[in-house]
């Protein structure tokens, strides 16, 4: 085993790989930038290792910097966490080159599913159903009006390099297309610096559900199971679940469909040559048909919800299989006990079309008791930074059943105290006690339907006082001096693009 890892990421995902290392003897050392000075993984690690200034196109981003504070602090490997250089082909072979281990998978895996079209590609040739649509990416104007026509109305234009929604565009009819084409190409170019795009059928209000893949270098490979993440707004996972609540709420076709899908997941990634851990996604349609959809080559934001219902600590699997030990697992030892239900906690503002919502954390009391997970990045006096998505938390309840996890998790959030940054937990009480939630006729069109029917939150003139007494302070406290409101409100989610 490794005697001391670099952790290349912040928040809370950085915070959880240091544990994982506390926890198995290996000394850590957590990389940041100026924003990150002060935060809690920095407090947490053995050791700190700066790599540049805020913003992440020159320190997270940054691979020659990362390596170098590796190489600088002895680290013999690198963990990406997610996001940054979690799914870069060039980063695992930067570290190669240099004598560290990447903890994730082959360079060559990365590269082959990485592109949306190559892996649609990958996953035709080793049998698993993909979505009907173009397997490489447009060539201009005719030919995505061809591709449309032949597969008919309507359809979804997508970044071949990309994900999170962004280079992403639905069109209803041909007089759509064109202005698509265009703005989806701009989108995915400045998001990916790749303005590649393909055409697919859109499943009319399909599930999200994906399956979690655990191999080594030794040639086993084996799925832990689904997560449902259906409940997404523009395309971004909101609210995440194991187990889905189709297979649930249906144990005959839920056992039968988690294995034929458990089965195409391990395919597509023994195609690819994976090792480590990873994720293969899959849209479901209404007659529970799946079609794949694409791999992230990386531990997902949702794997708590896995752990909590399989046992397994998946950050510890993917530190032994990249040391080179074998997969001990066999897939008739995963068990799948309970259910989980995990909400990300954000600095945003539902009321304001979720605007990203800067500041201070003045006060800070989590919730725990049975059942709960916390996985948090941040602590009291904590300033949220402008550069970074503003993800906080992730919070998750398990219990015996679904709705034991549900009412787990909204005890929770009513636990939950967060002021001094306008946040998310008082929403996902709202979804949470939802009936169509709670009946589990999810789509990933869920949110869509739930906003057009509630009811927004009703100020009194006491809190309605409060709040534009914050707006007023808000650009002094934040030593900001512009007598704007607020700094992320002026430059929308553009943060969340970096």
């Amino acid at each position: 085993m490794f005697r001391k890892v670099l952790v290349a990421n912040r928040g809370e995902i950085a915070v959880r790989v240091v544990r994982a290392l506390r926890e198995l003897g290996i000394a850590s050392v957590a990389a940041y930038s100026d924003a990150d000075r002060g935060s809690l993984a920095v407090r947490l690690a053995d050791e700190a290792a700066h790599v540049g200034p805020s913003p992440s196109s020159e320190s997270y981003l940054r691979i020659d910097r990362i390596v170098d504070a590796a190489k600088r602090h002895g680290a013999e490997a690198i963990h990406p966490g997610y996001g940054f250089l979690s799914e870069n082909a060039e980063f695992a072979e930067a570290c190669e080159a240099a004598g560290i281990v990447f903890i994730g998978p082959p360079a060559k895996a990365i590269r082959k599913l990485g592109s949306k079209t190559a892996a649609r590609q990958l996953a035709i040739a080793a049998g698993a159903p993909v979505v009907p649509g173009t397997e490489r990416a447009l060539s201009g104007w005719e030919e995505a009006r061809a591709a449309a026509h032949s597969l008919g109305y309507p359809v979804l234009l997508k970044a071949s390099a990309g994900g999170g929604g962004k280079g992403m565009r639905r069109v209803d009819g041909e007089a759509e297309l064109q202005s698509a084409l265009r703005d989806a190409a701009s989108e995915a170019g400045r998001a990916f610096g790749n303005s590649e795009v393909y055409v697919e059928k859109l499943v009319d209000e399909p599930r999200h559900i994906e399956i979690q893949i655990l191999g080594d270098h030794h040639g086993h490979l084996i799925h832990l199971g689904e997560r449902e993440c259906s409940t997404q707004r523009r395309h971004q996972k909101v609210i995440e679940e194991c187990p889905s609540p189709l297979m649930a709420s249906h144990p005959d076709l839920g056992a039968d469909l988690r294995e034929r899908m458990g089965q195409a997941a391990v395919k597509v990634a023994r195609a690819a040559g994976y090792a480590n851990a990873g994720t293969v996604e899959f849209l479901v349609d209404r007659d529970a048909n799946f079609y794949f959809l694409e791999a992230n080559t990386r531990l997902q934001v949702e794997h708590p919800v896995t752990e909590l219902v399989t046992g397994l600590d998946l950050v510890e699997w993917q530190l032994k299989i990249a040391a080179g030990e074998p997969l001990t697992l066999r897939q008739e030892d995963i068990e799948w006990r309970g259910s989980a239900i995990e909400c990300r906690i954000y600095a945003e503002d539902p009321d304001h079309d979720f605007l990203p919502a800067p500041g201070t954390i003045s006060h800070l009391s989590e919730p725990s008791g049975p059942g709960i997970r916390l996985d948090s990045g941040i602590f009291e006096g904590w300033n949220v930074p402008l550069e970074y998505d503003p993800l906080l938390a992730k919070l998750a309840a398990w219990g015996p059943t679904r709705e034991t996890a549900i009412r787990r998790l909204d005890r929770a959030l009513s636990e939950y105290v967060l002021t001094g940054v306008r946040n998310n937990i008082a929403f996902f009480r709202e979804v949470l006690a939802d009936a169509e939630f709670l009946s589990g006729r999810l789509s990933t069109s869920f949110l869509e339907r739930f906003f057009k029917r509630r009811k927004k939150t009703e100020v009194g003139p006491e809190a309605e006082a409060a709040a534009a007494l914050v707006l007023m302070l808000e650009p002094i406290s934040a030593g900001l001096q512009t007598g704007r409101a607020s700094r992320w409100l002026d430059s929308g989610r553009e943060g969340l693009l970096r």
